[in-house]
């Protein structure tokens, strides 16, 4: 099958993430995957893929949100409405951008049906943004999800079936042995020997980062040498209020220099080597899709501490993690003690790939195929 997959950006997102995963894992499998998107940096997707990639023409938006997607949106149509970009069996869409510029094309008869990927619903404050959100979830014809928990969301809003799909983890590249990275990225960031509690995703509210923040400065009269990283946070989403408070709280504590890192996005072949040198990754989200990247860091053997919420309790058990209440400093505090002393996190270092491993991207690529199938067949079939 020809399959095209269209993403919000060329950022290393999750849903971007698990949009190329599922493109190469499509091409292993004998099908033709390109992964679109926007390419308004004109740097191409953050890693290199086996699957094509199709840089859709964009240009920096530097106004409001809702300017932003539809401007998005629209550079999305002008591209389809080329015949030769539109040569495809399946069109399938990872978010509110590009499904929206399919529920346009379908309006408009350039093409016949559609799959959205719903990996989280966003709470948006401007009312044409949560729109434009409803509206790529109601007019695809078909709709996956990598968790039960959004499979329930979207049948109790919107009255939507859904494919639950999963995620999956490239266990050659996510794994415990070093890969020769390590000491270079380490003096590069400023690490000393830690603990290194690791954060992924940037500072945003969903992410719990303030919480991170109130809970780390406790632990650091526990252990004086602790560092908290906080890596990532590419983002179409304007998270500048959040980021000032966050700044404004750091500032306030007066903690020592270094001992609060934040990097930013960082390369994408970085990646493996940074999870190794942490001493746990801490993740309370508040919301997530799925979390792909705890899988990651348990694929390389590093212990997690996790919010005791759904999705997280769908594939994670009380032997895989060490939970917290995302809304409990207290509790955040508390698990990342525990993760960072050598009993528990010797023992979560050994489970950490075995959970890892039931996580595989082709079952997640093969998982989409009946549903491309349906969506493939002609009208009258």
């Amino acid at each position: 099958m020809r399959v095209a997959i269209l993403a919000h950006s060329t950022n290393p997102r999750g849903g971007v993430v698990h949009a190329l995963e599922l493109g190469d894992a499509l091409v292993r499998l004998g099908h033709a995957a390109i992964v679109h998107a926007p390419d308004a940096k004109g740097g191409g997707f953050f890693r290199s893929t086996l699957c094509g990639a199709a840089l859709v023409p964009a240009f920096p938006v530097e106004a409001n949100v809702a300017t932003l997607v539809e401007t998005r949106v629209a550079e999305y149509l002008s591209y389809f409405e080329d015949p030769a970009n539109r040569r495809f069996d399946v069109f399938h869409a990872q978010d509110g951008i590009s499904g929206n510029a399919l529920a346009t094309l379908k309006e408009r008869g350039l093409v016949r049906c559609f799959a959205r990927t719903v990996h989280h619903i966003d709470d948006f404050r401007d009312e044409r943004v949560a729109a434009l959100q409803a509206r790529s979830i109601v007019a695809a014809d078909q709709l996956f999800v990598v968790s039960r928990t959004w499979r329930e969301i979207l049948g109790k809003r919107f009255g939507r079936s859904a494919t639950i799909v999963g995620n999956g983890v490239d266990g050659a590249r996510f794994c415990p042995a070093p890969d020769g990275r390590e000491e270079a990225l380490r003096a590069r960031l400023g690490l000393g020997q830690g603990p290194i509690f690791l954060s992924i995703g940037g500072i945003e509210e969903r992410k719990n980062t303030l919480r991170i923040l109130e809970a780390f400065r406790e632990v650091r009269r526990v252990q004086p040498a602790a560092q908290l990283l906080i890596a990532g946070g590419a983002s179409l989403l304007d998270h500048s209020a959040y980021q000032r408070q966050f700044a404004a709280t750091l500032a306030g504590m007066a903690l020592p220099t270094g001992a609060v890192i934040v990097t930013g996005p960082l390369p994408h072949a970085d990646m493996p080597a940074l999870y190794r040198l942490a001493s746990a990754l801490v993740f309370p989200s508040i919301r997530e899709g799925f979390g792909l990247t705890v899988i990651e860091a348990m694929a390389c053997g590093v212990p997690v501490v996790a919010s005791r919420i759904a999705p997280f309790t769908e594939y994670l058990g009380d032997d895989d993690v060490v939970w917290c209440d995302p809304f409990s400093v207290a509790t955040i505090v508390d698990a990342m003690l525990i993760v960072s002393t050598q009993a528990p996190r010797s023992r979560l270092a050994r489970r950490g790939p075995l959970v890892a491993a039931r996580h595989d991207w082709g079952a997640t690529a093969a998982a989409h195929l009946p549903i491309y199938v349906k969506l493939g067949e002609p009208v009258d079939a």
